[in-house]
């Protein structure tokens, strides 16, 4: 039985994910395979509004693959059929998460951690982080999904800039490049993604499930393609109940009571 690298507590509606391979956390296969059914598990439960990625310990979040498994991976020609092609779907998984996600980075996120990372909605890091996609220093490039996400985060410019160079940045330029959206003090940044989170679960998760698929159209469709779907998303958002009752709670001056229950087979996803 492979040793658990994945850890996951629950308090309220948040769930709390800890990449749990000190000291720095580097992501093995078995991680890799864990997280995603990880995952699966909270996709799938309704109880869970709101999920948080954190690395185990205060060194790192996570400081990118473990390059003690490249050899035999290179030697077996596998290192895309067997690490990077289920890197990319389970980090695919996390940047189409149905609920919010938030990454909690204290000190390191570099190569794959970063990646990872970049898939969440919204990234909390802690004063003294750095953050790098170190991967040209050793002649490759960031292959699970950094050359999309974290270009789509900070522009093409400042992608080339890190990925080029594979410099690491700190803290405030990851702010300023909308790479991080908040900073925690040092040792602070579970607490505050945490204070995010609890925020998200608490509101309405057909909404909030919708807004994230309409952004993503943003992104990666058409103008045209992306104003239809989000048309499409707001006719089926404009019938659910939830949608009822922020109208009628915002008419009475009152706190709107949402339903905890996500459905997303309206917006033509099945989980």
């Amino acid at each position: 039985m492979s040793e658990r690298k994945i850890r996951v507590e629950t308090e309220g509606r948040v769930a709390t994910i800890f990449l749990s391979n000190p000291p720095m956390n580097v992501v093995t296969l078995d991680l890799t395979r864990q997280l995603g059914e990880a995952l699966d598990d909270l996709a799938a439960e309704s109880g869970i509004g709101a999920v948080i990625l954190v690395g185990e310990g205060d060194r790192a979040f996570c400081a990118g693959s473990d390059i003690r498994e490249f050899p035999q991976l290179i030697a077996d020609r596998a290192i895309v059929s067997r690490k990077l092609g289920t890197e990319n779907e389970v980090y695919g998984k996390v940047a189409h998460f149905p609920k919010p996600t938030i990454a909690a980075i204290e000190s390191l996120a570099l190569g794959g951690g970063l990646e990872l990372a970049a898939g969440c909605d919204i990234v909390v890091v802690s004063e003294d982080a750095r953050l790098g996609l170190p991967e040209i220093r050793l002649g490759g490039v960031p292959s699970s999904g950094g050359t999309i996400r974290v270009t789509q985060r900070i522009g093409l410019g400042r992608a080339k800039e890190m990925m080029l160079l594979g410099d690491m940045i700190d803290a405030r330029t990851a702010l300023a490049w909308g790479l991080a959206n908040r900073i925690a003090p040092k040792g602070g940044a579970l607490e505050l993604a945490r204070d995010v989170a609890k925020q998200l679960a608490a509101g309405p998760a057909q909404a909030l499930y919708a807004c994230k698929k309409a952004l993503t159209d943003a992104v990666e469709a058409s103008e045209d393609a992306a104003i239809a779907a989000v048309l499409d998303i707001s006719e089926v958002l404009s019938q659910t109940a939830d949608f009822s009752e922020g109208v009628s709670a915002f008419t009475a001056k009152r706190p709107a009571r949402f339903s905890e229950r996500l459905d997303t087979s309206a917006f033509g996803h099945t989980d």
